[in-house]
């Protein structure tokens, strides 16, 4: 903000639990989350899923939202300065750049993602998505368009990369209230309407009961894997879009008697539905309905983006009105997208509006260059394993790492009466009292058990490079540089910002 204005609010509650369930919901929602149900028993990951989304999932709503309510109170919509008014010491604000740097780094290859389903809802209206109709066709379709096929080129690709980052930031320039409050309140419900069209035209399929069989028929002996329960907990971390720093930012915008239990338990709630009830009734039984239990099983293996871009396309093009179809699909999971990735912006916006009292719309357009500059890495170097480098350190290792730090800080450190004063701050719903334990020990053990069991199965690996090829390694290793200066970029930026404001206020 500039000097003197006050801080941007919400419009409304509605808009609020809009903005953080479409924050949460993503492409994850729809594609991740079918693979690790069908991939880890079936009906019976639920169990481990609900486990999780009761230990994890809604204590660290409520601690985030909480904590974003009271650091808005004192002027602050960033991680470094929010986290800073839990703890004042001085390294505490460098721990907080966590919250900048992951959403950043998540915004550099997911918004050139994004855009893909752009593209392809117009190649599916237009026909062209369906010229081959074939396993091998909607492939080659997929690895041109992204121009890694021979003789491709990217160029069709970045036309609607450009037109994605333009929609993006039209609505960052626009505002809190005016812009991303806006965007949710349409494009959530045209979401929810896509999806409920997409399932219901699933569920009319002949041997649909079968197909939802594959999916949801328990195998109970996976619940003795401590891989099912861990693969669980990560899901439920991922979808709720907690660990980034988003919500912190998004909370920022409350006023100071504004509830955050209810308003945070809805917005869960809304984002759970969009992935049990629809992310779990579309992907994985069409596959079975068409390609058989072997296929599904593939399809799944596959990973997710095989599932949106080559199952899907494969499954609607044997539909009659598939193209309608297959549009209302990647319509959806544009939407899911976008108001995710105007989420993960709105960090970096609020720490330079906040800490270095510039105007918002010159704010948006000094970081739309930045970033812009930035995503030509991911778009350039798909191909050399850039992207999956991103992906871990920004969407897994940052987010898990961040979200036991702030935890540890609000339960541990600020302390967990604060705490517990501060969640039920103007609360219409009352938590119950044995959440008090739950919050306290249970979530950051968990936490824990979750930051160690990444590390170790993922972690190492990754920082080992195995199964890296020989000749993706130089690219790999120069987007490690890139990420460690970007990090120390950032560090910077909160240091000059601490020392400025603290001289003005002396």
């Amino acid at each position: 903000m500039a000097a003197g204005k006050p801080r941007e609010v919400w419009g409304n509650k509605l808009g609020i639990i809009l903005a953080v369930a479409g924050s949460a919901v993503g492409l994850g929602n729809f594609l991740r989350f079918p693979v690790q149900a069908a991939q880890n028993g079936g009906g019976a990951f639920m169990i481990p899923y609900f486990i999780s989304f009761l230990l994890l999932g809604i204590p660290l709503m409520w601690i985030e939202w909480a904590i974003g309510r009271h650091g808005g109170l004192f002027g602050h919509g960033s991680a470094p300065f929010i986290l800073n008014r839990l703890s004042q010491h001085r390294i505490v604000k460098y721990l907080g750049v966590i919250g900048i740097f992951g959403p950043v780094v998540i915004f550099i290859y997911y918004t050139y993602i994004e855009s893909w389903l752009l593209g392809y809802a117009f190649f599916a209206l237009t026909g062209q998505l369906f010229a081959n109709v074939s396993p091998e066709g909607m492939k080659g379709f997929l690895a041109a368009y992204q121009g890694l096929a021979p003789g491709s080129n990217i160029w069709t690709a970045y036309l609607f990369f450009l037109l994605t980052f333009a929609v993006n930031f039209y609505f960052l320039y626009r505002g809190v209230r005016g812009g991303i409050e806006i965007l949710c309140k349409i494009a959530m419900p045209v979401l929810f309407v896509c999806g409920f069209i997409l399932a219901g035209r699933i569920l009319m399929m002949p041997n649909i009961t079968e197909g939802l069989g594959y999916l949801w028929n328990p195998d109970f002996s996976v619940l003795g894997s401590a891989k099912v329960w861990m693969a669980a907990a990560g899901q439920i971390f991922f979808t709720l879009s907690v660990g980034i720093g988003v919500i912190l930012t998004y909370a920022s915008y409350l006023k100071h008697g504004d509830d955050v239990v209810l308003s945070g338990l809805t917005a869960a709630s809304t984002n759970e539905l969009a992935e049990v009830v629809l992310g779990g009734s579309i992907v994985i039984p069409a596959a079975f309905v068409f390609l058989g239990a072997a296929g599904a099983s593939q399809a799944a293996a596959s990973g997710a983006f095989n599932l949106g871009f080559v199952t899907m396309p494969l499954i609607f093009g044997q539909l009659s009105f598939g193209a309608v179809f297959a549009l209302l699909w990647f319509l959806l999971l544009f939407l899911a997208g976008i108001t995710s990735s105007v989420s993960l912006a709105e960090p970096a916006v609020a720490f330079i509006v906040d800490e270095f009292k510039l105007e918002r719309k010159r704010a948006v357009l000094r970081l739309g260059l930045a970033l812009f500059l930035l995503c030509q890495f991911s778009i350039f170097f798909l191909g050399q394993g850039v992207v999956d480098e991103l992906d871990f350190w920004g969407g897994t290792f940052a987010l898990v790492l961040f979200g036991t730090i702030e935890t540890v800080l609000f339960v541990w450190v600020f302390g967990m009466d604060k705490a517990w004063d501060e969640m039920h701050r103007g609360a219409e719903l009352t938590i119950p009292r044995f959440y008090r334990p739950i919050i306290k020990y249970v979530t950051p053990t968990f936490l824990f058990l979750i930051l160690g069991s990444w590390f170790w199965q993922q972690g190492v690996p990754v920082i080992m490079m195995r199964g890296v090829p020989e000749a993706n390694r130089p690219y790999v290793l120069a987007t490690r540089l890139g990420l460690v200066i970007l990090f120390a970029a950032i560090a910077l930026l909160v240091r000059l910002a601490y020392y400025r404001n603290k001289e003005k206020a002396a």
